[in-house]
């Protein structure tokens, strides 16, 4: 934490940080740790056709650039110690030889930067999926209605029947005018989940391997409703426009790793698969972890041309 904040300011000057905000980056640092030596140990596991030379521990971790980004992601609230807010990719970057780490939101970081940096911030935002036993029915601003709400009743919670699709509900309550009520059918929510999501938690087939040999594919049931739920919830909040005047620094150095992350993944993609017919690589996506649902540490490796391994089979979480 000492050599972090010291390299960042010798790079932009004094670090203004409270001690709640230390308190986060020290939660980066702590939950990080974790992270390199899961992912080292997973990398020595590998065949070594399959393993970057290159060990995943902080002396080869790029500091300069991870004092930056985590300073900005703990002004901003994100913290790492907490269910959903942020997850931790250390991912090799071939023009530094080092581990960038990108950081994933999850859906309640997500939320909490729509609330902070929201032009109009609903005062509630209600997220449900609708089964077939369900009643919903949707009320929207008319002549002889003032603003938009809907009735909803789950009759029997035991036995709800099949997923129809889902809705949420931005409500105001000074101003219900405001009201904003957004419905989905199942295939529009789906058409949001990642193109390669991991049937471990999406359910669906997913190859079988025995001794590090694929020997066909198996169904796994997953938490589809989990995630159907967790898409829409990130949706409501993508929906809360972002104010510019609210834009700071920290904002801008977010969008900024944003960028840099999607430009590795896709320097990556080419360095690892010119000139092959198959092309294999899956960015992670946020939230592929029920609250509920054990998952190791919870932070993932970004894995890159490991196709024909078994650890190619899509991002773990």
């Amino acid at each position: 934490m000492t050599k972090v904040i010291s390299e960042f300011g010798s790079s932009v000057g004094e670090v203004a940080l409270t001690n709640f905000q230390k308190r986060l980056a020290q939660n980066y640092f702590i939950a990080l740790d974790g992270v390199l030596k899961a992912a080292e140990e997973k990398r020595l596991k590998k065949s070594e056709k399959y393993r970057d030379p290159l060990p995943i521990t902080w002396a080869n971790v790029n500091m300069d650039k991870l004092s930056r980004d985590v300073v900005a992601y703990a002004r901003i609230g994100f913290d790492p110690a907490q269910p959903n807010h942020i997850n931790l990719i250390p991912f090799k970057n071939n023009n530094t030889g080092k581990y960038d780490i990108g950081f994933i939101e999850g859906y309640r970081g997500l939320e909490l930067k729509s609330v902070k940096y929201g032009l109009d911030v609903p005062d509630h935002v209600t997220v449900e999926l609708v089964y077939s036993n369900d009643y919903f029915a949707p009320i929207k601003k008319d002549a002889n209605h003032p603003h938009e709400s809907y009735e909803f009743e789950i009759k029997n919670p035991f036995d709800r029947g099949t997923i129809l699709g889902g809705f949420y509900f931005h409500s105001f309550i000074k101003t219900p005018e405001k009201n904003k009520l957004v419905m989905m059918t199942l295939k529009e929510i789906e058409k949001r989940k990642p193109e390669k999501a991991s049937p471990e938690f999406w359910g669906g087939e997913k190859d079988k391997w025995e001794n590090g040999k694929k020997v066909g594919t198996e169904t796994v049931e997953g938490w589809h409703d989990k995630m159907v739920w967790k898409t829409l919830y990130r949706a409501a909040h993508n929906d809360i426009t972002i104010d510019s005047q609210k834009i700071d620094d920290d904002y801008l150095r977010l969008k900024q790793i944003e960028s840099d992350l999607s430009e590795a993944e896709v320097s990556e993609e080419i360095r690892a698969n010119a000139n092959q017919d198959i092309i294999d690589v899956t960015p992670p996506h946020l939230d592929d972890v029920p609250n509920d649902v054990p998952s190791g540490d919870g932070q993932p490796e970004m894995e890159f041309g490991d196709e024909g391994s078994p650890d190619s089979d899509g991002p773990g979480f």
